[in-house]
């Protein structure tokens, strides 16, 4: 299934709304994603649209990495949402590769993400350890990075923005 993936416009936050409360078992994303808009955090927000109707959203924000002299810009892909009926059909995937896509034209340095493995692997995120990244939330394997620019990375703890602290409770 392929969708017109689209930057995100200032009409569609009440259909951003529906697609994360469909796709989670809480209201926590479609917070973080308010606030994170509220607060102009959002870096970069795409939606995916199959026959005129929003289907899917993804989002990037600035993270630094603490105690880091390097200007290098990095971003926190999160969430990633599709609504439920056509999760398992490449929506989220080409979501994700037109946004790592978008992040590179933007000059982005790195993305990094919270999530599976097994899922995050195959658009070439590796551990974040591997970096020497670290992250607040005691994650392991399901913490990594994607370097877009060669030497953007350097080691340190990944500070998401203050809006993902409210989220971090509830996992």
């Amino acid at each position: 299934m392929n969708a017109l993936v689209r930057l995100e416009q200032s009409s569609d936050a009440a259909a951003i709304d529906h697609v994360l409360k469909s796709a989670f078992p809480t209201d926590q994303e479609a917070l973080l994603v308010d606030r994170l808009r509220r607060h102009q955090r959002l870096r970069l927000s795409l939606v995916a649209e199959v026959n005129g109707v929003m289907v899917g959203h993804i989002a990037f924000s600035e993270v630094t990495i603490a105690g880091s002299v390097a200007s290098s810009t990095g971003l926190g892909l999160a969430p990633l949402a599709v609504v439920p009926e056509l999760q398992r059909r490449g929506l989220g995937a080409q979501l994700v590769g037109e946004g790592l896509c978008a992040c590179e034209r933007l000059g982005v340095g790195f993305v990094v993400v919270l999530g599976a493995p097994e899922y995050y692997h195959r658009f070439g995120f590796r551990r974040a350890d591997l970096f020497g990244l670290e992250n607040e939330y005691g994650a392991s394997e399901a913490f990594m990075a994607l370097e877009l620019k060669t030497g953007s990375i350097t080691p340190g703890l990944i500070r998401y923005p203050s809006e993902f602290s409210s989220l971090a409770t509830a996992l």
